[in-house]
């Protein structure tokens, strides 16, 4: 009989594992820009990318080998949660005078053990209900729908939460603090949760295998290497409104005839839609893979990211607010129906001897070098069109914001012109 606590229990552990990113996620650019470091957003959004080139294969072989996965998402959670507090209470002493190394080497050790967590608590959340006779298929979906929740708590609570001053938490190193809290209420709870036992296999296997390097003998195919080539050209544009969404919406604050709109004063809860939208475009993906086939799924994705930055171009938080709704909402379909399809593509065009390791890198080329590349050449494209304008002692990016949003689109709307033409649709098999 299967033990219905199973779930609940990991429901939990979903909701914490994503809220600890949801506390700064959105709005870690917004606070930056107002401690003068608006030119470095990009370093650090482009961080969590880096780590993610190396750090889940490293911590994944630890818990693979050595010590239970559980335990293993305990330490980094613990890790990264002292570090982020580390960096709330460095904000917390510097005042005005923050530097930007010290901050970044705290946020960089924080984000090298928690983006780890992300693979790690799925692979726990397998253990637990495969030993337990539960079908990851189907019960593993609802368990992680919990983490999208959690992550938009997370948003919500730092939008509306304000310090004794009366400044929302989104605008102030208790984001920090705030992510760090849960992280560490996750380290204890991670160690409360049923033990997922190494497995050491007796067969020999060099480091190739062992990092995942034996994926990249995909490239050999035409088509695959393709795939994984645009894969990183989107993934440039995958965490771009992460970093640049919240300070964008909030420079409207410095306009007197947007000041104090609902949009302006809560940024974070209107990007919170995104995250929404997120969880409904899921249920749209079977259906439009049956109809349409993985090429015009991916090219649905890419034509969503030319509305997402497109919309944010031409809106504001007043009369134009539908526009920033709306392209919160598309936001779902970009997301989704590139992350999603593209995984459920490779797992079907591999083999299963390699199947964990192309997902491997098609996280590596998405979320690693994409996300890396994307993020630090968007911080060039918006340090060139904007400045940071002090407003009544508060400092707000303003500029020609709208410029760089259609830079993106463009951007977007070129990788999918391009996409058409070389990528041929292999069919609709992957339904």
């Amino acid at each position: 009989m299967k033990n219905n606590s199973v779930r609940l229990r990991l429901i939990v552990m979903s909701f914490l594992q994503f809220a600890v990113w949801g506390a700064y996620l959105t709005s870690m650019g917004n606070y930056l820009a107002k401690a003068g470091l608006a030119d470095h957003i990009g370093w650090f959004y482009s961080m969590q990318g880096i780590v993610s080139i190396f750090m889940p294969a490293l911590v994944g072989i630890i818990a693979d080998k050595f010590i239970p996965a559980q335990k293993v998402l305990s330490i980094c959670h613990g890790i990264a949660g002292l570090a982020m507090l580390a960096a709330g209470y460095y904000c917390m002493t510097a005042g005005q005078g923050i530097g930007f190394g010290p901050l970044f080497a705290l946020y960089g050790l924080s984000v090298a053990f928690y983006m780890p967590t992300i693979a790690l608590s799925n692979s726990v959340a397998y253990n637990i209900l495969e030993s337990n006779g539960y079908d990851t298929v189907k019960d593993f979906p609802p368990i992680r729908v919990f983490g999208t929740v959690g992550f938009i708590c997370s948003m919500l609570f730092v939008n509306f939460m304000r310090d004794s001053g009366g400044v929302q938490f989104q605008s102030t190193y208790w984001q920090f603090v705030t992510s760090g809290v849960l992280g560490l209420l996750l380290m204890v709870y991670a160690l409360t949760l049923q033990n997922c036992p190494v497995k050491a296999s007796k067969e020999h296997k060099g480091m190739a295998d062992a990092l995942g390097l034996k994926a990249f003998t995909l490239f050999r195919d035409r088509q695959m290497a393709i795939f994984f080539i645009f894969s990183m050209l989107l993934g440039v544009a995958l965490q771009i409104t992460n970093g640049y969404a919240n300070p964008f919406i909030t420079s409207f604050k410095a306009m007197p005839e947007y000041a104090g709109t609902f949009g302006a004063e809560n940024a974070n809860a209107l990007i919170s839609i995104s995250q929404v939208s997120e969880t409904l475009g899921i249920l749209l993906i079977p259906v439009c893979l049956r109809k349409f086939g993985i090429k015009k799924v991916m090219l649905i994705a890419m034509l969503a990211w030319f509305f997402r930055f497109g919309l944010f171009g031409v809106g504001n938080p007043g009369p134009g607010v539908w526009m920033f709704i709306l392209s919160m909402i598309v936001y779902g379909v970009a997301f989704d129906f590139f992350n999603i399809s593209g995984s459920l593509y490779v797992n079907e065009r591999t083999t299963e001897d390699i199947r964990s390791s192309a997902q491997g890198l098609f996280m590596l080329m998405t979320n690693g070098v994409g996300a890396s590349i994307g993020m630090i050449g968007a911080q060039a494209v918006v340090n060139h069109f904007t400045y940071a304008s002090e407003v009544d002692g508060v400092f707000y990016t303003v500029g020609n914001w709208s410029a760089a949003w259609y830079v993106f689109a463009g951007y977007s709307l070129l990788v999918a012109v391009l996409f058409a033409v070389f990528f041929k649709d292999p069919g609709r098999k992957t339904a």
